[in-house]
């Protein structure tokens, strides 16, 4: 894969938000073409996941590098307006919050500048072994410091 292969699939920042840009295919869709209301999760997963992969890990690393996994501990979605097959999304993230043993995150499913859907949601570093809170590893705590935005819009 070549970089800019690479870089079209994990998306870029501006400034502390990561924009992740993605199409809505038909598996994403109920019968009427409309944007099944799980998969807006699955979207923002996946924008975390290609941030995080731009900020040099990815879950798997972190796992194995410091034994701990990021699990979903709280999430709301606000639902503006649907998203419809074949529409090119983006999802814009920035972190709002570091904790010791948490992040939180808005994102946003926009279609042209508009927010379709508005996701707040906090994670929880948990130890693998031992399946409870762990304070965030310095490594990473580091490199997420450097993506915190509290400025609101």
């Amino acid at each position: 894969m070549s970089q800019n292969d690479h870089d079209a699939l994990v998306g870029r920042f501006e400034g502390k938000r990561h924009i992740y840009p993605l199409i809505v295919y038909y598996e994403d869709t109920d019968a009427g073409g409309v944007v099944y209301h799980a998969n807006y999760l699955a979207f923002a997963e996946r924008a975390r996941s290609a941030m995080l992969n731009l900020l040099g890990f990815t879950n798997r690393i972190i796992a194995e590098r410091h034994k701990v996994a990021i699990a979903v501990r709280h999430c709301t979605l606000d639902f503006r307006r649907p998203a419809l097959l074949e529409d090119c999304l983006t999802v814009e993230t920035r972190m709002i919050k570091l904790g010791g043993a948490s992040l939180g995150f808005e994102q946003k499913v926009m279609r042209d500048g508009e927010d379709l859907v508005v996701i707040e949601i906090y994670l929880a570093c948990m130890s693998l072994e031992e399946l409870r809170a762990q304070r965030l590893p310095d490594e990473l705590r580091t490199v997420f410091n450097r993506c915190l935005d509290v400025n609101k819009d």
